[in-house]
């Protein structure tokens, strides 16, 4: 494949991915700015191993998987370092949740799921994976799949309209 058909079809595949891969990477770690710093980086390692990648069967999960990778490294350093504040700074304001990809109450909702069920959510609903591919990218058994999902749809279903908590017969 010529380098400037790569470029083109790396450019395609990032056109149609980008934001369902944000959205799974950021259901997954909660906080959007992170979630784009690992996309970037997840996309940018996929764009210089393009030949590898394009041949992957579902090149979005290895993206996402990429990143949630990347976000582990981040957590490890991260607890290694020891915070160090400077007298007079204060903490850094939240960013609004206004600019999301995901409804904000759904977030709310996700990020009250163990990591593990928002990771399944995110790569078999946000990105459409079947049960066994994201078995794969998550190296789980597809049964463990299965059974987070339940569990998380279970999860979010009392989270989201506890009003059918109420309706049940007596």
């Amino acid at each position: 494949m010529a380098v400037g058909t790569q470029r083109l079809d790396f450019a395609e595949f990032y056109r149609r991915s980008a934001d369902d891969c944000l959205r799974a990477v950021l259901v997954s770690v909660g906080d959007r700015d992170r979630a784009q710093d690992l996309v970037d980086e997840a996309f940018t390692r996929a764009f210089a191993s393009w030949r590898t990648v394009s041949r992957h069967p579902a090149p979005p999960a290895w993206v996402v998987r990429t990143a949630l990778n990347a976000n582990i490294s981040w957590w490890r350093r991260l607890r290694r370092e020891v915070p160090v504040a400077e007298p007079g700074m204060a903490a850094a304001p939240a960013a609004a949740a206004t600019d999301s990809p995901v409804d904000p109450m759904i977030m709310a909702a996700l990020m009250r799921l163990p990591a593990r069920q928002r990771q399944v959510v995110a790569l078999r609903l946000f990105l459409d994976l079947d049960t066994a591919r994201t078995a794969e990218v998550l190296g789980i058994a597809p049964s463990t799949v299965k059974a987070h999902l339940a569990r998380a749809i279970a999860s979010l279903r009392d989270d989201l309209m506890p009003e059918r908590q109420q309706e049940t017969p007596s």
